[in-house]
């Protein structure tokens, strides 16, 4: 059997803010070891006994495209990476996966993952989809419930019923549940048969897509048509804008799953055509780390309760979580807090209020403040940029090129800037000429002038860049040409 792999990859993760930005999302950030949550989830199905792996499909924003190639690429899995113009949920998304996978005639077995949950037991996870595997070979259309451990109402429920195919646990979908209420979700807990829903989904691809064809076929026309007008664009496939953003917005559950769980009872013509589906219970230590809360709950905790990394002094605290990127965090005496420490921005929050932090963001984004969307950091498919400080007429930035890195051939009607170079070798266009520049050299840029920087060593390029002028904003750019595509 082969697998293939579909991470999605469209959230913006707000409730995680400041980590989190909407420019540079949870999913790209290393918040559970090493890895981004992208890279975990990719990692997690490596090894899968009795099952072929084809290489990862993501289906992402344009916005996070270079990272995540990038991301990839250090993981040592190049993969394809199918762009979406704009959002359209996970419906459409899934099926542009569906599409991309379909190609030369084949058809898979898609195991459709979120790129920004967690799942510590991976042993257990592989184990269900290898069963998963199995059942969506034969037409069926799978997902897997959560085993509740409390009664949440952060998340939807699916209730399972009848056994489907022994000696697998799975079960025919009874119906899917809203996110309940707490009494509501006690109830479901005390009953038993009710499973948080986790939005992983196993199914062919010519499952998906029949499915799409009788439950939406205006999403399914919508994707077929950015697909025929797509192309491949280096790591990329790229798919009609203006088609694709004609396309309804929908989620999966939406779209087929529930229309699917109505048709066990039903009888109508209408759901006839439609595929089984099936819910496999699932313990692994998955948690959608959707707020500060479900992050120290999956964190290593100390005797006393708390997350401690970065720069953090904890003196009698109970059950708090402290996040320093940089700045010393100190807290004294408190419990049940959150303080999350960034170059531009602090969080002090209580834990039964996290929820709330994207009230804060939606605040930041009314106000027209930046903090809401990005970092002072900002990645760059040629390496990052940290903004220093900041006046009327300056700016100062650190710039860091990676090896072979190249910045477009660009110019600035409204701004100089001055060169300095930390480290590394930096390759310099300016007007006519190309020259060198080496540790602890300069050059100037003068206003409306053309330049490009390249590094062309073999270690990163660090260099501080001084702006100066009446404008400084990032959109004072005008490319002529440009590696990247931008």
């Amino acid at each position: 059997m082969l697998i293939q792999p579909v991470v999605l990859s469209g959230g913006s993760g707000t409730r995680l803010w400041p980590l989190s930005r909407e420019k540079y999302p949870k999913q790209l950030l290393p918040l559970i070891g090493a890895d981004s949550l992208l890279q975990a989830t990719v990692r997690r199905i490596d090894g899968i006994a009795g099952c072929e792996l084809a290489s990862p499909m993501v289906v992402c924003n344009e916005d996070y495209r270079f990272v995540i190639a990038e991301q990839l690429r250090l993981m040592g899995k190049p993969g394809t990476i199918v762009l979406e113009p704009t959002g359209r949920n996970t419906a459409p998304a899934l099926t542009l996966a569906a599409l991309a996978a379909s190609r030369n005639a084949a058809d898979p077995i898609l195991l459709v993952m979120p790129a920004d949950h967690v799942i510590t037991d991976v042993a257990a996870f592989q184990s269900v989809v290898r069963q998963g595997a199995e059942l969506a070979d034969g037409g069926a259309v799978v997902t897997f419930g959560i085993t509740p451990e409390a009664p949440e109402t952060g998340y939807g429920y699916i209730q399972s019923g009848a056994a489907y195919a022994a000696p697998s646990a799975a079960r025919l979908i009874a119906r899917f549940v809203e996110k309940p209420d707490l009494a509501t979700a006690q109830s479901y807990l005390q009953e038993g048969s009710y499973l948080w829903n986790s939005g992983l989904f196993m199914m062919r691809a010519s499952v998906w897509l029949a499915a799409m064809a009788a439950c939406r076929p205006d999403i399914l026309k919508a994707c077929q048509d950015a697909w025929a007008l797509g192309s491949v664009d280096g790591d990329f496939v790229r798919v009609g804008k203006e088609a694709f953003a004609a396309c309804p917005s929908d989620s999966i559950d939406y779209a087929v799953m529930e229309r699917i769980a109505k048709q066990a009872g039903a009888k109508a013509a209408d759901v006839s055509a439609l595929p089984t589906g099936v819910v496999i219970p699932l313990t692994a230590g998955w948690s959608d780390v959707g707020a500060w809360d479900a992050l120290w709950q999956v964190l290593p905790k100390d005797s006393n309760g708390n997350v401690a990394q970065g720069d953090v002094l904890l003196q009698d605290c109970r059950d708090t979580l402290a996040l320093s990127e940089g700045r010393l965090i100190a807290c004294v005496g408190v419990s049940d807090l959150v303080v999350v420490e960034t170059a531009d921005a602090i969080l002090v929050a209580h834990k039964d209020k996290t929820q709330d932090v994207k009230k804060i963001v939606d605040s930041l984004k009314r106000d027209g403040r930046s903090e809401g969307s990005v970092h002072r950091k900002v990645y760059r498919p040629w390496g990052s940029y940290d903004g220093v400080d900041a006046g009327a007429r300056f700016q100062v930035k650190r710039i860091v090129v990676k090896a072979g890195g190249i910045l477009s051939l660009q110019m600035h009607h409204h701004r100089a800037e001055h060169w300095i170079v930390v480290s590394g070798t930096a390759k310099i266009t300016r007007g006519e000429e190309t020259f060198l520049l080496s540790e602890n050299e300069s050059t100037f840029i003068p206003l409306g002038t053309r330049h490009r920087l390249e590094n062309p060593g073999r270690v990163p390029l660090e260099m501080i860049e001084v702006q100066s002028g009446s404008y400084l904003g990032e959109d004072d750019i005008v490319r002529f040409e440009d590696v990247y595509g931008r």
